[in-house]
């Protein structure tokens, strides 16, 4: 049972003094492995001249916008469904005199505010709400209507 325990003890011991042997030996410092990651550095300027997002805006959706500028007075004339010079200014007036940023257009918040915003009558959850419908105003009966007009001290 001895010549067992020290056999295990033997062997245990020549592979921890072995174990550092066969591992990782390259060390590199933050400095080094910076120079030595020519791929990332690639992946880097690839990705860096890729544009992101919509870089066109349909015709369809051209014509909606420009139809929406003209019958707000910010665009004269017909829509023509290209997104030209001419409706991009309208635009950049209409978001300024929104007091809204003007570098980027459309504006989401200007879409909505020209009844352009997204469409989600189609979308699975669209239902119509379940609280129920306000009263209307001449549903009030008179007795309750005098005291409202009475505690706002106004007058029938």
């Amino acid at each position: 049972m001895r010549l067992l325990r020290a056999a295990l003890a033997v062997a245990l011991l020549t592979g921890l003094a072995t174990a550092p042997a066969f591992g990782n030996t390259h060390h590199s410092t933050t400095a080094s492995s910076h120079s030595t990651h020519k791929v990332h550095k690639g992946k880097a300027k690839a990705k860096a001249g890729r544009q992101r997002g919509q870089l066109t805006i349909d015709s369809a959706r051209a014509t909606e916008i420009q139809l929406a500028l003209i019958r707000e007075h910010y665009l004269t004339g017909e829509a023509t469904g290209k997104w030209d010079d001419t409706t991009k200014a309208a635009m950049v007036k209409y978001q300024a005199d929104q007091g809204w940023q003007t570098k980027l257009t459309p504006d989401s918040r200007a879409l909505k505010k020209l009844g352009l915003g997204p469409d989600y009558s189609h979308a699975i959850n669209a239902k119509p709400s379940s609280a129920p419908a306000p009263a209307a105003s001449n549903a009030i009966p008179p007795v309750q209507a005098a005291g409202f007009a009475e505690a706002a001290g106004v007058s029938r």
